[in-house]
Parts: structure tokens; sequence; C-alpha cells
């Protein structure tokens, strides 16, 4: 039996692997797929995968795309959500940040650098007028718990996460979002270490195939709503209004799409060029 390591965060995005290896699915297809979760996100699966403790990843597709031009050996083989990931902004509860000029110059938390929250940070920056020298500041905090401590500890400002994930701390009193930010291209990608995919191509291919299976039908599970919204400690209105938003992809990535990402990035000066559409994308 193959093992395949793969990683993604702990999110109602990836349920539907939960649903497939609880199943026994990949084992029935004689692959041993292992999941690891990865609390700080997109920055800490390209390192998991450029070091090999992962095969393949879920992963933001900016996050991905800039990792793979900086020397991560890896192509893109699926879109997996097809739909944009909405990231909350958000401020300590108790601060005087009334509204997203109001961060102009101030300190963002990220993940660690060249995560979504760094990447992201650059698009609101861009988006409001901002100098991308000047009035970008980062503190690196790792992981969600670590925005907690930060904001409230005053070490940074703001904080981009995903809006539904982040919904709770905000509902307790600790986080106010203030703002939101839509990802203008399909949130996550399925990434494979390019050695890694040379060899085991099919195993690859049948691992998409049980998946997409899910995902297909996901929306029609019953009582889905109420699976996530206990397992990830979620209102079941705020589960719902999350799954009328969210459609799931069985597609690869398109050209439009990789060029319209790279061009964003590039205008950024987070990348330093832009690549051809077969140097990131592998179609099985």
């Amino acid at each position: 039996m193959k093992t395949i390591n793969i990683g993604g965060v702990p999110e109602h995005f990836n349920l539907a692997w939960y649903l497939g290896l609880k199943n026994a699915e990949y084992k029935e297809a004689n692959i041993n797929l292992r999941w690891k979760d990865y609390f700080g996100g997109t920055g800490a699966m390209c390192k998991g995968l450029r070091d090999g403790d992962i095969d393949m990843a879920v992963i933001l597709t900016e996050g991905i795309i800039k990792d793979i031009i900086a020397g991560n050996g890896c192509k893109i083989v699926q879109v997996f959500v097809e739909t944009p990931l909405i990231w909350g902004i958000h401020v300590d509860a108790k601060s005087n940040y009334k509204t997203i000029e109001d961060l102009k110059g101030t300190k963002a938390a990220i993940s660690r650098y060249g995560s979504g929250s760094h990447l992201m940070a650059y698009v609101n920056a861009q988006n409001n007028g901002w100098d991308l020298e000047k009035d970008l500041n980062f503190e690196v905090i790792k992981n969600l718990d670590g925005a907690v401590e930060g904001l409230t500890k005053g070490t940074a400002d703001y904080f981009m996460w995903e809006k539904f994930m982040t919904k709770p701390i905000v509902d307790k009193g600790v986080f106010r979002r203030i703002g939101n930010l839509p990802t203008p291209w399909p949130c996550f990608v399925i990434a494979v270490r390019e050695d890694f995919l040379t060899e085991n191509k099919a195993d690859i291919k049948t691992i998409l195939e049980i998946v997409n299976n899910t995902t297909s039908e996901f929306k029609d599970i019953p009582s889905i709503d109420r699976m996530i919204a206990n397992r990830y400690e979620q209102e079941l209105e705020d589960v719902q209004e999350w799954l009328s938003l969210t459609e799931w992809s069985q597609e690869n990535i398109s050209k439009e799409t990789i060029a319209k990402v790279q061009d964003e990035l590039f205008a950024l000066n987070i990348i330093p060029e832009k690549w051809k559409y077969e140097d990131l994308v592998e179609n099985l």
C-alpha cells in the first residue's frame, strides 16, 4: 500500500478529505493517505512541501504560485475550491480602529512571510491606495491563537483570516471585524511535489477522483450543516451562509486564472517574474 502525505488547514473547506479517510475510501484504493493539519496555513505548508514532510497540499492559490516561482518544485494539479476566500479584516475589539483606512501604516499580524495573511495584506493595501513600502508593517504570529494574543497585547494591530473561521472569536468579543476582502480568484488548489508527481501520477489521479466524488455531492450530504457546525464550533446559521457561498471544483486551474494571479502578484512586487502556465500546472 502506497503511503502519501497530504497537508491542509483544519477548516471546514477540507471536511471532504476527512470524510473520505473516515470511510476508508483511500485504503480501498490501496492508498494510505495520511492527513496533516497545518494550523500555520499556506506558508507552513509551502515549507512542508519543500522539506518533503508532505507530498501534496490543499493550499491557497496565490501562496503556492508565489512559492513555486521562488523555487518550490511543485505543480498545481487541480482547483479544490472554486469560489473566493472571504478574508475578514479584524482588530482587537477594544481598539480605536473603526475603518480600514485607520489601519494605514499600522502593523498586520501574519502567520508567516509568504502566507495568505501576508500576501492579502498587500492586496488590501493596493485596493486602498496605500504606499506598499511605508504603509505596510508585519508581525509574525504563526497561527490564529497567536493572532488573538498579538492583537490583545497590542504587538500587532490587525489580522486577516477567513471570516467564518474567525467569526466565533468576533462573537465572543475578542476581535471586531471592520471589513471583508474576497480573493479575486479561486481560493484553494491542490499542489503536488514535482518529483513525487512524476513517479506517482496514477495514485494522485485516484486520490483526486475520490475527493472529487465527495465534493461534487458535498452539499447533499444529510445534515452536513450540523456536522460542520459541531466539528468546527460554528453557529449553524453561519455554516449555512458559508455553504451557500462556497463551490468546490473538480477541474484544473485555467490559463486565465494563472495569468490573473501572476499579474496581481507581479504588480505588487511579490514575484520577480511571470512563468508559463505549463511550468506551474500539470494536467493529469
